[in-house]
């Protein structure tokens, strides 16, 4: 199982517990499945609605969550319905069910984005607190009772929600507790590491997902957000040399991203890109000592050999996460012994130790580094 980080809320103005990607992946996968079993009792499921920043990945989780199950799944934005006609439907003339005659009554016809098959399935009403006042107090019989006015939700549907947090930098309609209390909430939180892992899998380029590992912060602004990154990681994904082709490489940033991470970009590749060594390089060192020695070199400020950048450590961690990941990975004779060192050496972070190892556990390799050296520095939160 994938490791997660759960933490209390601290996004401003968002709601219920904050935790990363595969978290939330967790928590969703257990609401769902407790909402079918309820389900079957004849109890309506529970609606969840994910909080988080624009960008951030919440809309793509759950359309990749029910993709990956099978699972129907239709998307509404109620920011864009206008008209209440396109929620609840246009009215008609209600069959009394002899299909003879008509009783007089007036009903309403589904809309066309209404399920009409039987589920399992999710029905996402994205960026939900962006919608017109009206819109959310017409959404809270869908949300209570899965039916608007003469049509309901197919059985075996559910709701899943996401909202924008309420502090002031979104333009929202703020969600009485009436409407919030039909709904479990969480939050999502950006997790580099989360999202490196996604990001080889989406074959982006090494050298972006680099950047993002080594420095976290850039990832979220105003402009600059995971979507916005990956944009712009697939414009320069065909430049073989970023640094040779900067003009370019600015530009498309600049396009994209805030000025600030487009500069830390084309930092990172006329600098800490070229002259950092290779995962293999420290793989396969003749020595263990010569292994953590190559590390702690590529951390050595150029100006000041006193200092140690970390930023730069965390990219060279970074490649030797990517290293053992990918797919048919083999440790070679020396991986074990180099790898211990780098672990056990006291001059890399806690924190950048703790996540190697965790990518070592995750791909079942945690036996290359079975060590009481090791064990020392992260037996207080990682099991042996």
């Amino acid at each position: 199982m994938a490791q997660s980080t759960v933490t209390a809320a601290s996004t401003t103005g968002t709601y219920g517990p904050t935790v990363d990607a595969p978290g939330l992946t967790q928590l969703l996968t257990h609401v769902l499945e407790a909402n079918t079993h309820a389900g079957r009792f004849g109890e309506l499921p529970t609606p969840v609605c994910i909080w988080g920043p624009h960008g951030i990945g919440k809309t793509a989780l759950v359309r990749s969550w029910a993709r990956e199950r099978g699972w129907g799944f239709v998307e509404i934005a109620p920011a864009q319905i206008e008209e209440l006609g396109d929620l609840h439907g246009l009215p008609t003339r209600l069959d009394a069910g002899t299909g003879a005659a008509r009783d007089g009554r007036t009903g309403f016809l589904p809309p066309e984005w209404v399920p009409q098959q039987p589920g399992p399935g999710i029905l996402l009403l994205d960026d939900l607190n962006r919608a017109d006042e009206r819109v959310l107090r017409a959404l809270m019989q869908l949300l209570q009772n899965h039916r608007l006015y003469s049509w309901a939700l197919p059985d075996g549907w559910q709701i899943v929600c996401t909202a924008n947090p309420e502090s002031g930098d979104y333009n929202i309609t703020t969600m009485d507790d009436a409407l919030l209390t039909r709904m479990l909430h969480v939050t999502l939180a950006f997790d580099a590491g989360a999202w490196a892992r996604w990001a080889r899998a989406a074959h982006i380029d090494p050298r972006c997902v680099e950047f993002v590992t080594t420095y976290p912060e850039a990832a979220l602004g105003r402009r600059t957000t995971p979507r916005t990154l990956v944009q712009f990681f697939r414009q320069v994904a065909p430049i073989a040399d970023l640094d040779a082709d900067s003009p370019r490489v600015m530009q498309l940033a600049q396009a994209t991203l805030d000025a600030a991470t487009a500069a830390s970009f084309a930092q990172f590749v006329s600098s800490e890109l070229r002259e950092l060594p290779h995962a293999r390089a420290l793989l396969e060192a003749s020595t263990a000592t010569e292994s953590v020695n190559l590390l702690l070199a590529a951390a050595t400020d150029r100006h000041d050999p006193s200092r140690q950048r970390i930023d730069r450590l965390g990219t060279v961690i970074a490649r030797l996460e990517a290293a053992v990941e990918v797919d048919g990975y083999t440790p070679g004779p020396r991986h074990g012994a180099n790898l211990t060192a780098i672990l056990a050496c006291k001059q890399v972070p806690r924190d950048l130790a703790m996540r190697l190892h965790r990518t070592l556990a995750r791909h079942n390799l945690g036996s290359l580094v079975r060590d009481r050296s090791v064990a020392r520095r992260l037996i207080a939160d990682v099991p042996f």
